[in-house]
């Protein structure tokens, strides 16, 4: 009867359920509702809230509409017509954000690898840097060594 009821008016809500149940005779929770629809495939869903109109906006809804009351039928279909159009142009423009908002995200790895990169190698040439150094101070010992081992060579 539940499952029924929800697929023949959807906008009812888990209260209007259970007030109709205890009405008949039947006492149940929300909870119970709710999980009898989910086992029958049915998933909740809340109605959108939309604000209320404030008396001056009614005010100019009624203003534009007493203003356009007698506008030939024509002007309204060329209204609609570019309405259709805007809406169409829309989302080409909200594709193209979606598709530039992905190509920006992989520029944005991709230079975030690269920065990577870079330090990596900066590392890496700070280290060898530093091994050349050594190496250059062990060969001028070397050559020091050398060159007084040839002088005693020499003096003999």
């Amino acid at each position: 009867m539940i499952t029924r009821t929800v697929s023949k008016d959807p906008r009812t809500t888990r209260g209007d359920r259970v007030n109709d149940l205890q009405r008949a005779g039947t006492k149940v929770t929300k909870a119970t509702i709710s999980n009898t629809l989910r086992r029958q495939g049915l998933k909740p869903c809340s109605a959108r809230r939309v604000p209320l109109l404030k008396p001056v906006h009614v005010q100019a809804r009624l203003k534009f509409a007493r203003e356009h009351l007698d506008d030939p039928e024509e002007d309204w279909e060329n209204v609609i017509c570019k309405s259709r159009h805007l809406e169409e142009e829309l989302k080409t423009v909200c594709s193209s954000s979606k598709s530039l908002e992905a190509q920006a995200e992989k520029a944005e790895s991709r230079a975030e690898a690269g920065e990577r990169t870079v330090s990596r190698l900066e590392r890496t040439i700070d280290s060898q840097e530093g091994s050349l150094t050594a190496a250059r101070n062990a060969n001028m010992e070397l050559q020091a060594t050398l060159d007084q081992t040839m002088e005693e060579l020499n003096s003999c």
